[in-house]
């Protein structure tokens, strides 16, 4: 008897299709970035603390929390579950990042010294110890393609690192240089320097020349009357995924300001929802010593780069901001309104980050909250 033709080879080996952290097949960050809404809550373990920084691992999987008992938390994104606290009651912590290797964490000291430290959470020991700035640092920005890291602080340097040294790689001198970001190429580095409102573009492997770009940001400053302090209050800097935009994160009701990351024109301005109340904001790293507790700015990107989210800064909601929607005008302004809000009735959006691994997200403010979509909710309207 005849036989049939031989069946056709298996198809090559391909990447995995995307997922969501609990391991099911993703859809697009506009199908769901409606739907997200607060699935699980984690209490601190002592009362009146607050978080003051997040940071999600390469990976996704895991979700790192400062705190102001000097406490360290660290979750399972992909399991809801809370995994390892670690304490630094000596020194203090904030701005804790990963670093490429999931078990290894640096931080910024809040008290005894101003050193950046590099702990293990294998065996919670350090590892190294970055020494040389004289005032707290104000920004950890880690390197997105090898093991170097950039500190920014109130000593007014911004200093160069490398893992596997104790030693800076480079200094630069600038005034109040508070803020840092890598572009996703790891090429260009990007200081906010609050005190003369500009932002300042450098190739990273000409560390030590001028800037080959400066942004001038007066002209989106609100008048100084009505922001009481002299310099803005800017309290995060972030490029989009796709390299083509720019997010300064404000405190001013006037709200963000979304560049272009190539010429610094202004792309819109992002208001808020609501006039901010005082006590949900965090302190912005040029506002003078307060009460206000430490943070790292309420806004975060999404992976695809198209959706901020942030901080009502009025009410317990997150709110989102469409980049490709519609801009209006008013007057010489170019405003994106929020496109719609996302309800929580517990806890505060003080602090905001977006998972680009996964569709999810985690805020926080005196409790950590992850977010996922919901597929029987529906988009809540402003």
């Amino acid at each position: 008897m005849a036989q049939g033709p031989p069946p056709p080879p298996p198809p090559p080996p391909g990447p995995p299709p995307p997922t969501t952290a609990s391991g099911e097949k993703s859809e697009r960050t506009s199908d769901i970035i409606g739907k997200l809404r607060p699935t699980k809550l984690f209490k601190l373990p002592k009362p009146d603390t607050y978080v003051t920084s997040l940071d999600f691992d390469e990976k996704g999987l895991l979700l790192l929390a400062a705190c102001s008992d000097d406490s360290l938390q660290i979750y399972s994104a992909g399991e809801g579950a809370h995994d390892t606290m670690l304490l630094s009651q000596k020194y203090g912590c904030h701005l804790a990042r990963f670093t490429h290797h999931s078990q290894n964490i640096i931080y910024a000291s809040t008290k005894g010294d101003d050193a950046i430290r590099y702990l293990t959470t294998h065996d919670k020991s350090f590892l190294r110890y970055f020494r040389g700035h004289s005032a707290p640092v104000t920004e950890l920005a880690v390197c997105p393609s090898n093991d170097s890291f950039l500190s920014c602080s109130a000593d007014n340097t911004v200093r160069l690192w490398n893992l596997n040294s104790q030693n800076a790689q480079a200094r630069l001198n600038l005034a109040t240089p508070y803020l840092a970001a890598y572009d996703p190429s790891a090429n260009v580095i990007a200081i906010a320097s609050a005190s003369t409102s500009s932002i300042l573009l450098y190739d990273i492997r000409h560390f030590d020349k001028p800037p080959f770009a400066t942004f001038d940001m007066r002209q989106y400053d609100p008048p100084r009357a009505s922001r009481g302090n002299s310099i803005p209050e800017w309290t995060k800097l972030e490029f989009s995924n796709d390299g083509k935009s720019l997010l300064v994160t404000t405190n001013h009701s006037q709200g963000h300001l979304l560049l272009d990351a190539f010429n610094g024109e202004l792309k819109a301005q992002l208001p808020r929802p609501y006039q901010p109340t005082w006590g949900i904001l965090r302190s912005a790293p040029s506002a003078t010593p307060s009460k206000t507790p430490l943070g790292q700015g309420d806004t975060s990107f999404s992976a695809d780069g198209r959706y901020v989210i942030g901080g009502s800064g009025a009410d317990r909601d997150v709110v989102v901001w469409d980049t490709q929607g519609r801009v209006s005008r008013e007057g010489e302004k170019k405003i994106i309104r929020p496109m719609c809000s996302l309800p929580c009735d517990k806890g505060k959006g003080a602090v905001v980050l977006w998972n680009h691994r996964y569709n999810m997200m985690a805020t926080a403010d005196t409790e950590v909250i992850m977010w996922l979509p919901d597929e029987h909710v529906g988009m809540k309207p402003l």
